[in-house]
C-alpha cells in the first residue's frame, strides 16, 4: 500500500506537469485552430532560459523572466511567421511549426551543447516535506503541484469570468463580429499564441529541474503532449486536465509495480507457461515495459470509440 500510495502521488504530480505543458497548446488550438508542433520546443526553451537566469541570479528570477521571454518569442513567431503562413492553410501551418521545432532544437545544441545542463532545484525548497512508506517527498514537488493547480484555476477563471476570456471565446466562433465591434482580432491571436507558449515556458521552468534539461527533452515530451491534447478533446481545457491526470497516474503505477505476465498467470492458479517458440518473450514483459506504449494504446482505442476525445466539441 505504501508503494501504491507513493506511485499515485508521483503520478498525480507527473500528470499536473503534463497539464502545464498541454494547457497552452489547448488554448492555442481552441482559439486559432493551430496544432503547434513546436510547443514542446518552447517548453525546452523555458527550461534552458531558467537555467541561464538562475546561474546569473537565482531560481526565482528564472521563474518570472523565463516564461516572459518565451512568450515574447512566441508572439514574435506568430506575428512575423505563423500569421504569414496562415493564409496558405493548415498544412502550411503544420509544416512551419514542424520546421520551427527542429530549428529551435539545433539552436539549443549550438548555444548550450549536447549534454544535459546542471539545472537544479532551489535550495530553499530542497528538503523533505513528508514521507510515504519511508520515502521522502520533497517540498519542491509540492511547489510544482501548487503551481499547476493555480494555473488550472487561473485559466478557467480567465476564460469564464473575464472580458478577455469572453473575447477569446467569441473570436473562436464569431471573429467577424469582433472586427465589427472594433477589436483587433490578429493582435488577440498574437497575444493568445504568446500566452500559450509562455505557459509551456513556465512548465519548462518548473519541470526542467524535475526531469533532465537536455536537447532531447522537447522530443521526449512532444509526443505525449499531443496524445493528451487529442485524448482529452481538441480545444477542451478540462479534457486536457483529466487526460493528463489519467495518463500520469497510469504510467507511474505501471512503472512502480514489478512482475511479468507469467507471474500473473501463476497468481490466477494456472501452471506457468513454457517460454518457448517465437512468442516466448511475451511472458517476460513487465508493466514497466508497457508503460511507454500505454498512452498511445489508450489514444487509439478512444479515437475508435469517441473520435472527438473525452470532452472535445470540435470535429476538425
Amino acid at each position: 500500500m505504501d508503494t501504491f500510495a507513493f506511485a499515485v502521488v508521483n503520478g498525480l504530480l507527473y500528470g499536473m506537469l503534463l497539464f502545464m505543458l498541454a494547457s497552452g497548446l489547448t488554448l492555442i488550438f481552441s482559439l486559432m485552430g493551430v496544432l503547434n508542433f513546436a510547443h514542446a520546443s518552447f517548453f525546452m526553451l523555458g527550461a534552458y532560459f531558467a537555467y541561464q537566469l538562475s546561474s546569473i541570479g537565482n531560481f526565482w528570477m528564472g521563474l518570472v523572466l523565463a516564461p516572459l521571454l518565451v512568450g515574447l518569442l512566441g508572439a514574435t513567431v506568430e506575428r512575423y511567421g505563423l500569421r504569414v503562413v496562415h493564409r496558405h492553410g493548415h498544412v502550411a501551418e503544420l509544416l512551419f511549426t514542424f520546421g520551427l521545432a527542429y530549428l529551435i532544437e539545433e539552436l539549443v545544441r549550438l548555444v548550450w551543447g549536447r549534454q544535459p545542463v546542471p539545472y537544479r532545484i532551489p535550495e530553499v525548497l530542497d528538503f523533505p516535506l513528508f514521507s510515504i512508506g519511508g520515502i521522502d517527498y520533497s517540498a519542491y514537488r509540492a511547489f510544482m503541484f501548487a503551481i499547476a493547480v493555480l494555473m488550472f484555476l487561473g485559466l478557467l477563471a480567465l476564460l469564464k469570468r473575464t472580458r478577455v476570456g469572453l473575447m477569446v471565446q467569441a473570436a473562436l466562433s464569431h471573429p467577424d463580429v469582433l472586427w465589427a465591434l472594433g477589436h483587433n482580432v490578429p493582435r488577440l491571436f498574437m497575444l493568445v499564441f504568446g500566452g500559450g507558449v509562455a505557459l509551456a515556458g513556465l512548465a519548462g521552468v518548473i519541470g526542467g529541474n524535475y526531469l533532465v534539461t537536455e536537447p532531447g527533452m522537447a522530443h521526449q515530451m512532444g509526443t505525449i503532449l499531443f496524445v493528451i491534447v487529442v485524448f482529452g478533446g481538441l480545444g477542451s481545457l478540462l479534457g486536457a486536465f483529466l487526460a493528463s491526470i489519467l495518463i500520469g497516474i497510469l504510467q507511474t503505477l505501471m512503472v512502480a509495480f514489478d512482475g511479468t505476465l507469467t507471474d500473473l498467470v501463476v497468481s490466477l492458479g494456472a501452471a506457468a507457461p513454457q517460454a518457448t517458440g517465437p512468442f516466448r518473450e511475451i511472458w517476460t514483459i513487465t508493466p514497466a515495459n508497457l508503460a511507454p506504449v500505454l498512452p498511445y494504446l489508450l489514444l487509439v482505442v478512444l479515437l475508435i470509440v469517441r473520435p472527438r476525445g473525452l470532452l472535445g466539441t470540435r470535429e476538425t
